[in-house]
């Protein structure tokens, strides 16, 4: 009888999880008030929505310049004030184009790209694309060719593809597939926090702020002796 109670009881349980109505009445009092509790609070259960918070754009810059950044609109429009106008004071010691930034003393940091022993180089072949990716690559390399980001590397043994990656605001982000050349490398024995210790930390504070430096990988110069790993077709 008891083995019987128990497979009604499943049965019982994977139809209502299913929305479905029971095949046959309950063998066993006890799984018909567990089941018609478990069907209750089903029904009774809130549903969660994502929510976007709304932005204000406000301009930092004066007169023609362009200096934009976004604020959202649930803070308190006295601290949201007080937060612009703080924004404004200092708008010049941010970084608001690629010609802003001073980049990194590689005396105090530079990139390095250590590989493992007998590693063979990867030269990927040119990918085909449409004219309009290819139009955007032009235009995101020419960019940051005229800002003195790149050079032209001369036989290169590593060659790698761009990928354009789109993103939230419609724009595309240029990326480098440098997949061969991370599994080339030594892997960092230095996970980063759990999420959930992150969380921990933010309790009992109103604000929650942090610092995000503009186009920060490119902040940072690549050491003479690793440019070449990095080289990229461009045409």
């Amino acid at each position: 009888h008891n083995h019987i109670c128990i497979l009604a009881g499943v049965i019982l349980a994977i139809e209502v999880s299913l929305g479905h109505d029971a095949p046959f009445g309950p063998k066993c009092s006890f799984w018909a008030e567990i089941l018609s509790a478990f069907k209750l609070a089903k029904q009774e259960r809130p549903t969660l929505q994502s929510r976007t918070e709304d932005l204000e754009v406000v301009n930092l810059g004066g007169g023609e310049e362009t200096r934009e950044i976004r604020v959202g609109k649930l803070m308190p429009r006295d601290l949201r004030q007080r937060l612009v106008e703080l924004l404004k004071e200092y708008a010049d010691i941010f970084a608001w184009s690629y010609r802003d930034m001073p980049s990194l003393d590689t005396a105090i940091v530079e990139h390095r790209l250590p590989l493992i022993p007998n590693t063979v180089p990867v030269q990927q072949q040119l990918r085909r694309m449409k004219s309009e990716v290819a139009l955007k690559i032009k235009e995101g390399v020419e960019k940051k060719w005229n800002i003195g980001f790149f050079a032209v590397a001369e036989y290169p043994q590593w060659v790698t593809n761009i990928v354009l990656v789109p993103k939230k605001d419609g724009k595309v982000r240029m990326c480098v597939d440098y997949r061969d050349l991370t599994k080339a490398s030594p892997k960092d024995n230095f996970p980063l926090l759990h999420i959930n210790m992150l969380v921990d930390n933010t309790s009992q504070h109103a604000l929650y702020s942090f610092m995000d430096g503009f186009s920060g990988y490119n902040q940072i110069w690549m050491a003479l002796e690793d440019k070449e790993k990095t080289t990229f077709i461009t045409t």
